[in-house]
């Protein structure tokens, strides 16, 4: 049976950073690997960013489509991708779904005959940000304690990037996910599936835990948090501005409460030839240059006034998908 495995994480967690890390540790463990990128819009920029990684026993697939806005539509589009890997002689999947995702989405599909003789699952592997904002709403507190209650392995990242003192730090994520847990009446204990070290410091023996750390269901109130669907991405495509003019831009979009609560902002802008990547939260701004990109910016969040949005990004053409 071919072993998949889900990486989930709250929008700009790092998700993606610790799939390039797993999959090459994967691949020299002699494991020939499919990643998924299950992203309910139609571009994908977390796609190109692992472009790199592709070898004859590492594979990139991409799930995507910005009109399946229902559930049985998603399943039918990743039941497809998941008959066509099974003829491709791969023995171990990483599915990496959007930051908004309802985790029974992948638990329903495998439980399901024909499936269910054909895969099994592997670890359910949740990468949370230890620089976590304390005022998350109950939407995204929702999100963030479902995703924990079905891993295996709770993987805090940035944890080089924490100021003071360390280990309060981290104790204050642990009390703030248990909060979450709490208040979807989940009872998952997670103190002993914590991991809380920087990545860089991650040995053989850490990923080949987490490799071996299977997944653990517990039971919790479902919310209807994501049906409602106030999560919303705006795209804004031929954005030509300069670097620091994207940087001061993103700046006074993180400060501007008319826009609503932004969460994430990612994407490339090309300047002189050369693509220069961007990834930003409210704590965090990163950008480089990239040898890969394409000319788009998305702004994610949630309850998002769109008209407010647009006004910081007026050179380009703006187009809305719900989460």
């Amino acid at each position: 049976m071919i072993k998949i495995d889900l990486i989930t994480g709250f929008l700009g967690s790092g998700k993606t950073t610790f799939i390039r890390k797993y999959a090459k540790y994967l691949e020299k463990k002699g494991e020939k690997i499919c990643i998924i990128e299950n992203d309910h819009s139609s571009v994908n920029v977390d796609l190109m960013l692992l472009d790199d990684i592709r070898s004859k026993n590492v594979n990139v697939e991409m799930i995507a489509c910005s009109c399946c806005s229902d559930k049985s539509s998603r399943l039918r589009l990743y039941r497809s991708k998941l008959i066509t890997i099974i003829m491709l002689g791969f023995n171990r999947v990483i599915v990496e779904p959007s930051g908004i995702y309802d985790i029974d989405e992948f638990f329903d599909c495998l439980y399901e005959e024909p499936f269910d003789d054909w895969y099994e699952i592997g670890n359910a592997i949740t990468v949370i940000d230890s620089n976590l904002e304390d005022d998350l709403s109950e939407e995204s507190n929702f999100i963030l304690a479902s995703q924990v209650s079905c891993a295996g392995t709770i993987l805090l990242s940035k944890v080089q990037e924490l100021k003071n003192n360390k280990k309060e730090a981290i104790e204050k994520v642990k009390n703030h996910i248990k909060k979450a847990l709490k208040n979807i009446r989940c009872n998952k204990k997670i103190d002993n599936i914590i991991i809380s070290k920087p990545w860089d410091s991650l040995t053989d023996d850490d990923l080949e835990k987490i490799r071996n750390s299977s997944y653990e269901k517990t039971s919790y109130v479902k919310e209807s948090a994501i049906r409602n669907n106030k999560y919303k991405t705006f795209f804004y495509i031929n954005l030509n501005i300069s670097k620091n003019e994207l940087i001061n831009r993103i700046h006074k979009i993180f400060a501007d409460k008319r826009v609503g609560n932004v969460i994430r902002i990612k994407g490339f802008i090309q300047r002189n030839n050369k693509w220069v990547k961007v990834n930003a939260t409210k704590k965090n701004l990163k950008i480089m240059e990239s040898n890969v990109g394409q000319g788009i910016i998305l702004v994610i969040g949630e309850c998002m006034n769109m008209k407010f949005v647009n006004g910081y990004f007026p050179e380009a053409v703006a187009i809305e998908n719900k989460n």
